[in-house]
């Protein structure tokens, strides 16, 4: 017997039909927050960061690629780590095949970390990416963004992670901020954080719309890096929730 109800292909017309009008509805609602998304003011940023790249140092209007929008994926691989967060590995598998068309709409798309260049270097290599990503060591960056932390910050209750108290002890954390620049300037237009940044998985938007959905057991707890899933490993639940 089949695990789900089965019913006739009117009955099941018309159910759709009346799901398409709350996805429709649901839809309308995206647009309008996406515009309010738009519309929020922007904040100058008068600190200096500094970044190292494969094409050497650059400062944060460095990292717009002569372009005037700049998205930054805060990307969890700190000094020392064998490898990248297993999560943010899962939403950086989408972002090569975005980039051209990031790019032509006057957009440019890179990940920022911790970890020195040569350590990002080989983890990019292994998993084959191509899209930028920097690195932020020695750098405020992470700490202002609300995406690293320390001991001394978490004991002092500074930590703070979704614009709220962070009530978990991790030293790094994901997210996204947006940038603008217009007459020399840089300004900060929106942050993002925890499943914030969940419609960029196109994985999970294809799911979705399955019948067994994300089919997990904890939040992203199959999830691997993609040159994992032939290798046996017990289920265990990301930070991304």
């Amino acid at each position: 017997m089949p695990s789900h109800p089965v019913v006739t292909r009117e009955d099941w017309t018309a159910r759709r039909k009346a799901l398409l009008e709350k996805e429709k509805a649901h839809t309308r609602a995206r647009d309008a927050l996406n515009a309010e998304r738009r519309a929020l003011p922007w904040v100058r940023l008068e600190k200096a960061y500094a970044f190292d790249t494969p094409d050497g140092p650059r400062d944060l209007a460095g990292l717009f690629d002569g372009r005037d929008q700049l998205i930054l994926y805060h990307f969890m691989l700190a000094p020392g780590w064998a490898a990248g967060c297993e999560g943010c590995s899962f939403i950086a598998d989408h972002f090569d095949g975005a980039l051209p068309h990031l790019n032509a709409g006057g957009v440019t798309l890179a990940a920022v970390s911790r970890a020195p260049l040569p350590e990002i270097e080989a983890y990019r290599t292994r998993m084959g990416w191509r899209f930028p990503w920097a690195s932020s060591a020695g750098s405020d960056f992470n700490f202002d963004f609300d995406v690293s932390y320390t001991p001394e910050a978490r004991a002092r209750g500074e930590a703070r992670y979704n614009f709220a108290p962070m009530t978990k002890e991790f030293d790094e954390l994901h997210g996204i901020s947006v940038f603008a620049r217009e007459d020399g300037e840089v300004f900060h237009t929106y942050s993002t954080y925890a499943r914030g940044m969940e419609e960029a998985l196109g994985a999970f938007m294809l799911m979705d719309r399955v019948p067994k959905g994300r089919n997990e057991d904890g939040t992203m707890n199959w999830v691997r890096r993609h040159d994992e899933y032939a290798a046996t490993a017990a289920p265990r639940s990301c930070c991304h929730s």
